[in-house]
C-alpha cells in the first residue's frame, strides 16, 4: 500500500512597510512551508527583518504597485502544489492554514476564506465595510449565479495548477497599475474561478485586527475598483471558463463547512 504524501504548501506574504508585524506573523508559519515575501519597496527595514525571523524566507520584489500585483508575482515564483494567500498585517490566523489545505485535498480547487459562515468571525470590518462588502456580495451572486459569503476577503488558498486560470499580468514594471493590481485582486479571481467552474469551498475564518500600522485600503477608491471589476468581469466572455484547466458546464455549487467539503469527489491528480 502506498504511502500517503502530503502536498507542499507555498504562502504568499504581500508587504509594504510592515517590519512590526512580521516578527508575529513569520514567527507562526509552519516550519516546513515555502515563503514567499512579496515586498513593495518597503522604507521600514521589512525585508531585514523578515530575514532575521526566517532566515529560509524567499524574497522577491512586485514591479508595480498594489495588493493584487504583489501577489501575482508571488504566485509565479511559487513552488508549491498549494499556494495560500496571507496578509502580513497580522489580521489572518495561520493556524487555520491547514483547514484551507483539507478543504483542497477533500476534491476543492480552490478554497475560499469567509467570516460570515458558521464559526467564522470578524474583530476588524467597520460597519461601512462590512455593508459595502454585503452590497457588493449581493451583485456578484446576482450576476453571475455563485453563492458567496464573503467576496472581498483576502484569505485564500487553491492549487498552483490553477493559476493560468487567472489570467494575471505580470509583465513590465511601471508605476501605474494596471487591472488587477489593487484591492480587487480578490474579486478578480474569485469571479474567475467561477466562470471557469471551479470547485469552491468556503473556509471559516477569523478576522483579527491590524497588530500595527494603518491599512493601505481605501473603502472608496478601492470599493469603486471592485464595483468596476465587477460588471466587467461578469459581461466578460464565458471562452476562457471552456478553455480552463477543469472545465465544466455545470459549475458546483460553494460548499460550505468541513462536513460539505469532505463530500466533494476525489481530486484527481494529472500526470
Amino acid at each position: 500500500m502506498r504511502g500517503r504524501i502530503s502536498p507542499t504548501v507555498s504562502i504568499i506574504v504581500p508587504t509594504l512597510n510592515e517590519a512590526k508585524n512580521l516578527p508575529h506573523v513569520l514567527a507562526r508559519l509552519p516550519g516546513d512551508a515555502e515563503i514567499i515575501l512579496v515586498d513593495g519597496h518597503s522604507t521600514d527595514g521589512t525585508v531585514e527583518v523578515a530575514r532575521r525571523v526566517r532566515p529560509d524566507i524567499v524574497v522577491t520584489h512586485q514591479n508595480r504597485r498594489g495588493k493584487g500585483n504583489a501577489l501575482a508575482c508571488g504566485f509565479a515564483q511559487a513552488s508549491g502544489d498549494i499556494i495560500v494567500m496571507l496578509d502580513a498585517d497580522g489580521s489572518a490566523d495561520p493556524s487555520e492554514i491547514p483547514a484551507f489545505v483539507n478543504a483542497l485535498e477533500a476534491g476543492a480547487d480552490f478554497a475560499k476564506g469567509s467570516r460570515f459562515v458558521a464559526n467564522g468571525g470578524s474583530a476588524d470590518i467597520t460597519r461601512l465595510r462590512r455593508l459595502g462588502n454585503r452590497l457588493l456580495n449581493f451583485l456578484v451572486n446576482m450576476l453571475i449565479g455563485s453563492d458567496f459569503t464573503d467576496l472581498c476577503y483576502g484569505y485564500n488558498a487553491f492549487w498552483r495548477r490553477v493559476v493560468p486560470i487567472f489570467d494575471l499580468d505580470t509583465g513590465g514594471a511601471g508605476p501605474q497599475k494596471q487591472w488587477g493590481d489593487g484591492f480587487e485582486i480578490e474579486t478578480l479571481i474569485n469571479m474567475r474561478a467561477v466562470r471557469a467552474g471551479l470547485r469552491i469551498a468556503e473556509v471559516p475564518s477569523f478576522e483579527h485586527p491590524r497588530l500595527h500600522g494603518v491599512s493601505n485600503l481605501n473603502a472608496f477608491s478601492d470599493g469603486f475598483r471592485v464595483l468596476r471589476t465587477i460588471f466587467v468581469e461578469s459581461s466578460a466572455s464565458s471562452e476562457k471558463a471552456e478553455l480552463a484547466i477543469y472545465p465544466r458546464t455545470d459549475p458546483l455549487p460553494i460548499q460550505r463547512g468541513a462536513e460539505t467539503v469532505s463530500a466533494l469527489p476525489a481530486f484527481e491528480e494529472t500526470a
